[in-house]
């Protein structure tokens, strides 16, 4: 900083720095104001030194320019965790809350050059076959039986009713799970994002997709597991399951927490009262101002640099701040001109997200069915009661309580009621470790 710069005023409750010198990025403090704590980061520059979890440091890059920069640049650049030197120096604990989403899985996200390209090919690919009348139609599906749970209460909450369960349904859909496979995918997928027994549940999910490439190589059909499996990229079934298991479970969590910031938008900003055609507005202002994903992105330099006027070494963690990138100086004046879909939600570069447009395409198609059949659903407790979850990466509410009137369950094709009863626990499920099979119920909820 320059030497006659003030110092900069540390946000509300935030501890300042840790005693190494670095911004924590966990926390109550951080969850309830990231904008203050952007703020503060930006007067260390392009970059700052954050820290990720207690002992993970990293450096936060919070301009725009900057950040494009570096999510372009894959030879300076590299995403293959296995560079990354304080994990290798025993510097991170591998039971650190933060590690299974850093550490090193053989997926497309975390590889480089020609193998990259390969892996990354085979899912494009695959994801442009998904037809968007029928995801709409899947979607609407599922809004209708999570609905039809808690619609005749006249009050829920929209996240852990409705935002967490409908893209974990809509996934299954799309890869063409069977009920019994789908129902431990959900379990294993909420139990790894959840924090409720981590470990088993990440074991549960990659069992289940290991069953599933097998079904799939015996009797392939019309879903996103087939297609990958019959690219031209000729995965093995090693490389579909780690596929496979990135889709479902790296493309939940943000769906997710999209949907539910999507409708917190709606619920508690003026300008989106009466819904409606604003659906598509308030998406994109929350992709602006609320991504969720807030900090991820880890790069690691290929050599010591400088980098933005910063000295990086070999393997440090790097990660991109979408949030504090989306909202900083540089894209005020484009954003007030008119440019709505240039911020940095959906990461950019070689490995910006695969699945943005269906993402986009289930979010509207969930937020809207839900007002048509909800179309008087309100926040049921004052908005700065709402409490966000902690963490460095997501942004996500922990509830969103609303209460509406209540509805009859939904009518079906044949014109008849759904008779949509809350999902019973499955015979074997608990004894097994799962939760209820609630895919299972969905499914026979389906053909009623």
């Amino acid at each position: 900083m320059d030497a006659q710069t003030p110092t900069p005023v540390p946000p509300p409750g935030c501890p300042a720095h840790t005693p190494g010198g670095r911004v924590p990025l966990y926390g109550p403090e951080f969850a309830a104001d990231p904008q203050a704590y952007y703020d503060y980061l930006r007067h260390y520059g392009p970059t700052a030194p954050v820290e990720l979890a207690p002992g993970v440091e990293a450096t936060l890059v919070t301009d725009y320019p900057t950040a494009l920069h570096l999510l372009q640049d894959n030879g300076s650049f590299r995403k293959d965790a296995r560079r990354w030197r304080a994990f290798n120096e025993g510097l991170v604990p591998p039971d650190s809350p933060v590690a299974p989403l850093l550490a090193y899985r053989p997926n497309c996200m975390f590889s480089d050059g020609a193998e990259h390209l390969r892996l990354r090919q085979a899912i494009t690919d695959s994801m442009a076959r998904v037809d968007m009348n029928r995801l709409s139609r899947s979607t609407e599906q599922i809004s209708d039986y999570l609905i039809s749970q808690f619609g005749a209460r006249g009050s829920a909450d929209l996240l852990g009713d409705y935002a967490r369960q409908l893209p974990l349904f809509v996934f299954n859909q799309l890869f063409g799970c069977p009920a019994d496979v789908g129902d431990r995918v959900l379990f294993g997928i909420s139990g790894m994002f959840d924090g409720v027994n981590a470990e088993k549940a990440t074991e549960v999910l990659f069992q289940a997709v290991h069953e599933l490439v097998a079904l799939k190589r015996a009797r392939p059909g019309e879903d996103v597991t087939s297609w990958l499996m019959q690219h031209q990229a000729r995965l093995t079934d090693e490389e579909m399951v780690h596929q496979l298991a990135l889709l479902l479970g790296a493309g939940a969590e943000p769906l997710r927490n999209l949907i539910g910031n999507t409708l917190h938008r709606l619920l508690t900003d003026d300008r989106y009262a009466d819904g409606g055609g604003l659906i598509g507005e308030a998406l994109d202002d929350t992709l602006w101002d609320n991504p969720p994903m807030a900090n991820y992105a880890p790069h690691y330099p290929a050599a010591d640099m400088e980098f933005a006027g910063q000295h990086v070494r070999a393997g440090d963690l790097m990660l991109v701040s979408f949030a504090a990138a989306n909202t900083g100086p540089a894209l005020a004046a484009s954003r007030q001109a008119g440019s709505n879909r240039s911020h940095l939600a959906w990461s950019a570069g070689p490995h910006g997200c695969p699945s943005k447009d269906p993402a986009r395409h289930i979010t509207v198609t969930a937020v809207e069915h839900l007002f048509n059949r909800l179309p008087d659903v309100q926040l049921a407790v004052p908005e700065d009661s709402l409490v966000w979850r902690p963490g460095p990466f997501n942004r996500a509410l922990a509830a969103l309580p609303a209460r509406f009137t209540p509805v009859s369950a939904p009518p079906r094709a044949d014109g008849t009621g759904s008779g949509g009863t809350a999902a019973q626990e499955e015979p074997g499920a608990a004894a097994k470790g799962e939760r209820s099979g609630r895919w299972s119920q969905f499914l026979k909820w389906l053909v009623k």
